[in-house]
């Protein structure tokens, strides 16, 4: 263990840019799977095929593309970020799609009658969403969005390499340069990724439980 207590810093340093990372990746995910998943189940046809298209899109298009078209891209149209940022939005921007299938399937959960008694108290389409879809169909899939912010979080080691960040990966692959142990070295990072992973699966199996819809 001694390329961890000699390079305790680094990996502290490292293992908080994975955290800040996933937490503001996900939240930008999150804001666009919500409106994604609006335009999805939209009576406006051109919302809904936009976003299909967006999902169908993202989804089969690797992250690491994303990554390298942001960071080298966008330059070349004048529009520049800082590392961090662009290395959010590409994992946002990518995660959304997989937040707005998974809350799509929690819509799809909800009884059609309720939507149908919220059209006849006279409540707006955005205001039935809102206000009666949305809540249900989150309640309805905490452990799948949870699976999928784990997801997140592990494609953050692909967004360190592919915007430049020093992440927990990104130090341990230094570290690694330095003092030559692999195995010791991969694997201490391994359980750390599997410490943080546990917390997300543990914290969103509490509230599915808390949240459960028994119909």
């Amino acid at each position: 263990m001694r390329p961890f207590s000699e390079y305790l810093g680094d990996f502290a340093n490292g293992l908080l840019v994975t955290i800040e990372l996933t937490a503001s990746s996900f939240l930008v995910a999150a804001l666009i799977a919500v409106v994604l998943v609006a335009f999805r189940v939209s009576p406006i046809r051109p919302l809904r095929l936009f976003g299909t298209a967006y999902v169908h899109l993202f989804q089969n298009i690797p992250l690491l593309v994303w990554l390298v078209f942001l960071v080298f891209g966008l330059p070349e149209i004048g529009v520049k970020f800082d590392l961090f940022t662009t290395g959010v939005l590409g994992t946002g921007l990518y995660s959304a799609s997989y937040y707005a299938e998974t809350l799509r399937s929690g819509v799809n959960s909800v009884p059609l009658g309720q939507v149908e008694a919220a059209r006849a108290l006279g409540m707006s389409v955005a205001g039935s969403f809102g206000s009666i879809i949305l809540p249900q169909a989150l309640r309805s899939v905490v452990q799948p969005l949870g699976n999928v912010t784990i997801g997140l979080l592990m494609n953050t080691a692909l967004t360190g390499a592919g915007a430049g960040l020093v992440d927990l990966t990104e130090v341990a692959n230094r570290v690694n340069l330095e003092v030559t142990q692999p195995v010791v070295i991969f694997v201490g990072v391994g359980v750390m990724y599997g410490l943080l992973a546990l917390g997300i699966s543990t914290t969103s199996g509490a509230l599915a439980r808390k949240l459960v819809i028994h119909r």
